[in-house]
């Protein structure tokens, strides 16, 4: 149930002194001050931060400081659940409104509204539109009005909701009342509509960097991918929490059981599962360190877990915007984190093909197609892909990032015109009907019983590639149709098509550089990272387990005690006092007289030699 929480302090007016004793920051980051002092002053702001760059303190701040409560408008019920659990850990006076509540629970909250007793109420948009709550908040002093997941409202997005479009009832009903929309994903013409339904009255635009530098990108060529993915988590994230994304339900329950037969904590996600089941395996990913959930994109969106350490893809995705989206789940408190990702030419045949065979109408195709076609990009690029990626949301970056892989360890290219030259023809004259790994053979004159039972073996371009081995071939026309040149058979029998760009190759009036693949050495690229030096390990061990502790006591994710990042200040910095911990970022006022003792005692413990498995409650 969603009681509301009580202050421990008197209400704080001034934002930066709100800041330092209720979230326990000294300072607000990147563009967050500029928003709080727009809304402050009444003003409607459409607020754009990447994942993790602290968008929530952009309403809670002022839902703090001015008069009235403030309420925040979501899709994601699980998400609402966690944040008002986090704002509770505060002090701070929240509650949730959604289909989760008994009646009773429901009326407990609309009563705490009418006495004024709420800071923070988080609403689902299904809920708010109804009568009997816009027919409540006409009575309550509302401070400001936040929208999140904005790019919900862009019917062109990838996760568009409908309801979002009513919400331009609350310019009408709400005059004056300040309002923020708030996203991480939206491409120019998502923020266009943005402003045009959330925003016809006026708004400012608060757009920050997409950039997310402690995100290491990396992309591979799928290979035996099961095997793949078990050496990237034994390697580097070994215990650690993450997402693994699959296009199947079926490959997502057989992905996860094996995962956890190798000794890996592992459980599937997707929406055919019972929704008792759902909630209970989310509920487990949010609350337990170390575990692994293998899920279709049904899963994520409401998951606010700061420690998530990787995100991993075993198939593509529809667009940048979903991978984007998708890899900001991993490195939410601003520590190291991976978004690893390993695609193959059924991936690029797959989307092709649904794409293609979709009964929506042609110009949703071609955009559906040119998403598509600017992910491929992404993929197959040789230059340092935070560039790449930055471009598309409209984001200049100068290169050279040192924390992808093309620029840890650069991409060799060739300059293969002639070899496309001849698997294009190879394509046409076997009559476009086959796939690339029969397209490969032909190529190198394998005389398999289809082949000759076909006459492709007397074809002219039968062993014309023997050069060059099937491995190189089927790189060759994966990359071939990631750049367009080969389409996939409408048809859905798997074969391969020219497309008509392909004519200007093939005539030699265009050139083509390709990726060179081969088997990467081991390198920084796939190096397990640590924040935390090997001297303080010991101590930031303890202190995990005390929190562990503290949250199993509670009933509440570790990362509501404290996020991962404060633990390693902890660790670092050592405090002794309540005053020396006070400084600590993430310690404010409330949970320094909640907690401040007991992690002290931890410290001191470990400083007086006391070893984490004998200090009290640490297991």
């Amino acid at each position: 149930m969603s009681q509301p929480g009580s202050l421990s302090q008197p209400p704080v007016k001034d934002p930066h002194a709100c800041l330092r004793q209720v979230f326990g920051y000294q300072d607000f980051r990147g563009n967050q001050q500029a928003v709080v002092e727009a809304v402050m002053a009444g003003r409607n702001a459409l607020v754009l931060m990447p994942t993790g760059g602290g968008k929530s303190l952009c309403y809670q701040v002022p839902a703090l400081c001015r008069q009235g409560t403030a309420v925040v408008i979501s899709p994601l019920i699980a998400l609402m659940r966690d944040q008002v659990e986090a704002m509770k850990h505060l002090g701070v006076r929240a509650a949730y409104l959604n289909s989760t509540l008994t009646p009773g629970e429901a009326a407990e909250v609309r009563a705490a509204l009418a006495a004024g007793e709420l800071d923070l109420l988080y609403v689902a948009p299904e809920r708010l539109l109804q009568e009997q709550t816009l027919t409540q908040l006409d009575r309550v002093e509302l401070a400001l009005v936040a929208i999140d997941e904005a790019h919900c409202v862009s019917q062109w997005g990838h996760d568009f909701r409908p309801e979002y479009l009513r919400l331009r009832e609350l310019i009408e009903r709400f005059p004056g009342v300040p309002r923020l929309a708030l996203t991480a994903t939206a491409d120019l013409r998502t923020r266009r509509e943005i402003l045009e339904q959330l925003f016809p009255d006026e708004g400012e635009t608060y757009l920050s960097s997409f950039d997310r530098p402690n995100i290491r990108y990396r992309v591979g060529r799928k290979d035996n991918p099961k095997q793949q993915l078990l050496r990237f988590i034994r390697e580097e994230h070994e215990g650690e929490s993450g997402i693994v994304y699959c296009m199947s339900r079926r490959k997502t329950e057989e992905y996860a059981a094996w995962l956890d037969g190798q000794g890996i904590p592992a459980i599937a996600y997707h929406a055919g599962l019972d929704g008792e089941i759902r909630r209970h395996h989310q509920q487990r990913f949010v609350q337990e360190e170390g575990l692994v959930v293998v899920a279709t994109v049904a899963f994520g969106m409401g998951i606010d877990k700061p420690d998530v350490r990787f995100v991993a893809h075993l198939d593509l995705p529809k667009s940048v915007e979903a991978y984007y989206q998708e890899t900001g789940r991993a490195g939410r408190d601003g520590l190291a984190a991976d978004a690893w990702m390993v695609y193959g030419l059924q991936d690029v045949y797959q989307l092709r093909q649904l794409i293609a065979a979709s009964d929506a109408g042609e110009l949703h195709k071609r955009n559906e197609q040119k998403r598509l076609d600017a992910l491929l990009a992404y993929c197959e690029g040789v230059a340092c892909r935070r560039r790449t990626l930055l471009a598309y949301f409209d984001e200049a970056h100068p290169g050279d990032c040192g924390n992808c892989d093309n620029c840890l360890q650069p991409v060799e290219t060739w300059d293969a015109t002639e070899a496309a030259q001849k698997a294009l023809s190879c394509i046409y004259r076997t009559g476009q009907r086959y796939g690339a790994a029969y397209i490969a053979d032909v190529l190198r004159g394998v005389e398999t019983d289809r082949i000759r039972e076909a006459g492709h073996d007397r074809l002219s371009v039968f062993g014309i590639g023997e050069a060059l081995d099937k491995r190189t071939w089927q790189s060759v026309i994966r990359q071939l149709m990631a750049l367009g040149y080969l389409q996939a058979d409408p048809e859905g029998y798997g074969g391969l098509r020219l497309d008509e760009r392909c004519r200007a190759l093939l005539r030699g009036e265009e050139t083509v550089r390709l990726r060179w693949e081969k088997g990467r050495q081991r390198s920084r690229a796939t190096q397990r990272r640590s924040t935390v030096s090997a001297e303080d390990q010991p101590l930031w061990e303890a202190l995990r387990a005390h929190r562990r502790h503290l949250a199993e006591s509670e009933g509440v994710p570790p990362y509501v005690i404290f996020h991962d990042a404060t633990l390693q200040e902890m660790a670092a910095r050592r405090p002794g006092t309540l005053d020396a911990l006070a400084g600590i970022s993430g310690v404010g006022q409330y949970k320094l007289d909640r907690y401040g003792e007991e992690f002290i005692a931890v410290i001191r413990a470990y400083e007086h030699g006391v070893d984490a498995r004998d200090f009290p409650d640490a297991e």
